[in-house]
């Protein structure tokens, strides 16, 4: 007697995990693809920092805005205090008092794009 009424597709379960296996190869090249969202209003500089928050910008002294992000060029938000003594070519985006606020660490490939430059 078999008390299962319905009989049991043999193939469901590895379809099942092909499709998700696909979807998820599929979801990981789109993100690859995806470029970081930079602002076209961004400058263009070098950055070292030197004591955090004191920076040199473009070889002149500055200051990162308290709660400064600082993203990595794996698009990662990195910690000024690991930056130290690193000159780094970044874009940058200043708050309303003047401070730096936003701090993107370029690619290589991003630095040899064209975009704006420091005034």
């Amino acid at each position: 007697m078999n008390r299962c009424s319905n009989p049991v597709d043999r193939n469901a379960f590895p379809r099942l995990c092909a499709g998700l296996l696909i979807a998820f190869l599929q979801a990981t090249t789109w993100a690859q693809t995806v470029g970081r969202p930079i602002p076209p209003h961004a400058l263009r500089g070098t950055l070292e920092v030197t004591q955090p928050p004191n920076v040199l910008l473009n070889g002149q002294p500055d200051r990162l805005s308290p709660g400064a992000r600082i993203r990595s060029d794996n698009n990662l938000l990195t910690l000024s205090g690991t930056l130290v003594g690193k000159t780094l070519a970044v874009r940058y985006v200043r708050e309303p008092h003047g401070q730096i606020h936003d701090v993107w660490i370029l690619t290589a490939a991003e630095a040899q794009q064209p975009s704006p430059k420091t005034p």
